[in-house]
């Protein structure tokens, strides 16, 4: 967390967190009379914790504990002010949302940022205390993403018992499929985190924790009780299962604790549980540890269901209206009573066996103007298109999806009203049901409306994400074509032409600050991938994460590009991770795919690789392959560098989805259609159950590092732990957001790459990027000419003034002479480790990635 101070005396200085002005004062004051701890170690304290801390405390209404005067001592506490509502003067910025009560509403601030923590600290509000849930972009409550249980010492016991119930409860939770985390509370106790996939409501978890508190009890009378009663627990560990109820709240991972000493509520290892040396820890010891150290809890920060999901823009910075006296959405039938617009919706759905949700209420009206379109893989692929109105989501089947060319129109099918929750709504739905199959969110945002004539037209100019399918902003018609009968149903969706409305596109980006874009202009948005399918990613990790090897296949890591590959009886399709169609740019693995099987169709997941004359895969050498689609320019590099293809999954056979398959049963049915080695088609060898072997084996021959692949996983597109990348060096993805000039002879040319990675913790910064430091060696001569042409057209400018930077928290000394541009760009980088300030240090170019967009970056561990 950079702070600029604009000016400085005893009474108070001025400064810049985050883009956002925050007044502070008397750092010197001691709030941890024991220690000499002073507001100004407080803020550096959650300043240097802030990357680690907001993942936990993101989109939950937060509490505060405040200590205005220090904490006092043990034998004199210092006063406590307990808030929930945000009291006068709060600044502006300060993202916020009500939370409707039984019989009145709080205003409780959001932490989503640094200067909402800066903020935080700047009052004394030491102590951060979460729910169990979040709230969606209409700052509506979700179902909670994880259970927590509170293990509180009764006197007479201590951290040593607590640590032997924690261990306790982890097998049975184990045993029901969750995998807790324990954190010192930085008070007495444990607590024991373990991440939901967000399908259950706060009374049934809070139901689960109760019984396994009632089974601990019952199997350890001696050493657990389940009663609050405090006569009940002397000598004993209360399992607090209450934390789970949707009024209650938890200290926030990583925050401090208002006790005698600036202890810190703080995720640990099961090793460290288990140490008969294991002890509450202080903030320094905390800051100290983070530097070396990953997150133990930030799995279940990033698990389903407690990820920011789309819904649109947030709708509710002020108190929602009482409910009494509003009338269900719809207005009222001819005998004037309230309709139900999502009747028909709720009788084609059981609720008990679809993930989808299915409130039993009537909807409430609204005036919300949110959109989204989802891809929906059921017996037919197609988009649902579904705008919100009058409380529900109005919606329209398009089987071929958003048109593209104004000359030509797209029929949409009017189907049933949805209900406002089904804007987040990403999952399966399980055969047997009505519109089984897969849906993912291929686009979400808000919409200006210009005409809704019901049941005849509609005209509406959309605003998507900078990520999604729409791209820029397009203005679309929905006209019924229909007449009565079986063609009440028939519209057509036709993309306007026209001048672009006010606010849309680049015209809405705050000069100099442009939002993320998911490509580059220059390179071609395509569709879905073949088959619909998105590939599966892996996550970072290490050999010490795989505790039984006989669970894994390992395979070698390739250093190239993905590739999803459709061989359909001799057409072939090659399409990067994010969409683009490759097909013309590696004509020797279309031909030897076209000849594999001329008579059948597959659907194949592997790496694109350039091999040099050692025959390892070199990432620079297929730099010169990359982004070209002009016959005689491919062919060209094809002369110089020829690419291999590296085949390692089947997901689709014939028609047969493999999907639901497992790793095993994939494998053994790609052995059969892809040979070993054949010209540029590979099928690499799999390592059974023998992790060692693999990375000796990828060390030997100078590979990036191995994959770890679950022998019972099936392919899931999504980012997973069934998948485990370990790398021998570090690598990272990076947004370029600016460069350097060099010194001497480079003065007119690059001299550094100024790198940025979207900080997707922050959800409500709408792509906004996280300095992550920058990269000056690494390019040769002709590298560093072709950089500054690339980056010469994207180059930011302001009028008169100094354009601002496209990222936050940039140093002093890397802004003064940086040359901003448009951050559209991503390549890639070798380093040394990540600084506790979240930079990149020792930073070597290794190239673009045009398979890649900017929001599909990640901060690797």
């Amino acid at each position: 967390m950079a702070a600029k101070a604009r000016g400085s005396n005893d009474a108070g200085q001025t400064v810049s967190v985050g883009g956002h002005r925050l007044r502070i004062t008397n750092l010197d004051k001691v709030l941890y009379p024991a220690t000499g701890t002073t507001k100004g170690e407080v803020m550096h304290y959650y300043a240097e914790i802030a990357s680690v801390l907001i993942p936990h405390a993101r989109n939950r209404p937060a509490t505060r504990k405040r200590w205005v005067h220090g904490v006092g001592t043990d034998e004199q506490p210092g006063e406590v002010f307990f808030q929930k509502n945000l009291a006068d003067g709060t600044p502006e910025w300060v993202r916020r949302v009500s939370i409707e009560h039984s019989d009145h509403v709080n205003v409780y601030p959001l932490v989503n940022n640094q200067a909402t923590l800066a903020w935080l600290a700047q009052i004394a509000a030491l102590e951060i205390h979460v729910p169990q849930w979040r709230v969606d972009a209409h700052g509506r409550p979700k179902n909670p993403d994880r259970l927590v249980i509170d293990l509180d010492p009764g006197e007479g016991a201590g951290l040593a018992e607590c640590a032997e119930v924690a261990k306790l409860a982890r097998t049975l939770l184990i045993g029901m499929g969750l995998e807790p985390v324990p954190v010192t509370s930085g008070s007495k106790g444990i607590h024991l985190y373990a991440a939901l996939d967000g399908r259950q409501s706060s009374d049934e978890v809070s139901a689960v924790a109760h019984e396994l508190a009632r089974v601990l009890e019952a199997d350890h009378p001696d050493l657990v009780v389940s009663d609050m009663k405090k006569s009940l627990r002397g000598g004993k560990v209360l399992v607090d299962w209450s934390q789970n109820n949707r009024n209650k709240t938890t200290i926030c991972p990583y925050s401090l604790r208002g006790r005698a000493h600036p202890t810190v509520a703080v995720p640990r290892s099961w090793r460290e549980i288990s140490s008969p040396g294991l002890r509450q820890l202080e903030l320094g010891e905390v800051l100290e540890r983070m530097r070396h150290r990953a997150d133990p809890l930030a799995e279940a920060a990033d698990a389903p269901g407690s990820v920011e999901v789309p819904g649109g823009e947030w709708h509710s910075d002020r108190p929602p209206k009482s409910a009494r006296g509003r009338e269900a959405a719809g207005g009222k039938d001819a005998h004037g009573t309230a309709r139900d617009r999502l009747t028909v919706y709720r009788s084609k759905r059981d609720g008990s066996k679809t993930p989808e949700p299915v409130p039993a209420a009537p909807p409430r009206a609204s005036d919300g103007r949110s959109f989204v379109i989802q891809e929906h893989h059921a017996s037919r692929l197609h988009w649902d298109f579904r705008l919100e109105h009058d409380g529900v989501l109005v919606s329209w089947a398009l089987p071929k999806g958003v048109p593209t060319d104004p000359g030509q129109n797209h029929l949409a099918v009017q189907t049933e009203d949805h209900p406002l929750e089904y804007g987040t709504f990403e999952g399966s739905i399980p055969k047997g049901e009505y519109g089984a199959g897969t849906v993912t969110i291929w686009d979400f945002g808000t919409y200006e409306l210009e005409k809704w004539r019901e049941g005849e037209e509609v005209i509406a100019t959309l605003h998507g994400q900078p990520s999604g399918g729409l791209g820029e902003a397009r203005r679309l018609a929905l006209i019924h074509t229909g007449g009565a009968g079986r063609g009440a149903d028939q519209w057509l969706i036709h993309l306007m032409n026209g001048e672009r409305r006010s606010g849309e596109g680049a015209g809405n980006r705050r000069p100099g600050r442009p939002a993320v874009a998911a490509s580059s202009s220059r390179t071609p948005r395509g569709g879905p991938t073949p088959a619909g399918l998105t590939p599966m990613l892996a996550t970072a990790a290490s050999a010490a994460d795989i505790s039984d090897d006989s669970e894994y296949a390992f395979e070698m890591k390739w250093d190239g590009i993905r590739a999803i590959a459709r061989a359909d009886h001799g057409t072939v399709t090659l399409r990067t991770r994010n969409g683009n169609d490759v097909t013309a740019g590696y004509p020797e693995v279309v031909d030897a795919l076209a000849a594999l099987h001329p008579d059948r169709s597959l659907v194949l997941d592997g790496e694109l690789v350039a091999l040099d004359s050692s025959g390892r895969p070199s990432f620079g050498r297929l730099q010169q392959r990359m982004g070209l689609t002009k016959p005689a320019e491919v062919e060209a590099a094809r002369r110089k560098v020829t690419v291999d293809y590296f085949v390692f999954d089947l997901l689709e056979l014939d028609g047969r989805p493999l999907t639901d398959e497992s790793y095993e049963a994939r494998r053994e049915a790609l052995t059969g259609q892809v040979p070993a080695d054949d010209g540029p088609l590979h099928l690499p060898p799999a390592f059974d159950g023998d992790l060692a072997h693999a990375v000796a084996a990828s060390r030997q021959l100078g590979l990036e590092g191995v994959m770890a692949k679950r022998r019972d996983s099936p392919y899931r597109s999504t980012r997973t732990r069934d998948w485990l990348k370990i790398k021998h060096r570090l690598t990272q993805e990076v947004v370029i957001v600016g460069w350097r000039p060099g010194q001497g002879t480079r003065s007119s040319r690059v001299g550094s790459l100024l790198m940025g990675v979207p900080d997707a913790r922050v959800p409500d910064a709408r792509g906004r990027l996280v300095y992550a430091g920058r990269v000056g060696s690494g390019f040769t001569e002709r590298q560093l000419d072709e950089i500054t042409a690339r980056l010469a057209p994207l180059e930011l400018t302001s009028g008169t003034a100094r354009p601002l930077p496209p990222v936050d928290d940039v140093p002093a000394l890397d802004a003064r002479d940086a040359r901003w541009v448009e951050p559209l760009l991503v390549a890639e980088v070798e380093f040394a480790e990540w600084t506790s300030s979240g930079r990149i240090r020792h930073a070597v170019w290794r190239g673009w990635r045009p398979d890649k967009s900017p929001s599909e970056v990640v901060r690797e561990s």
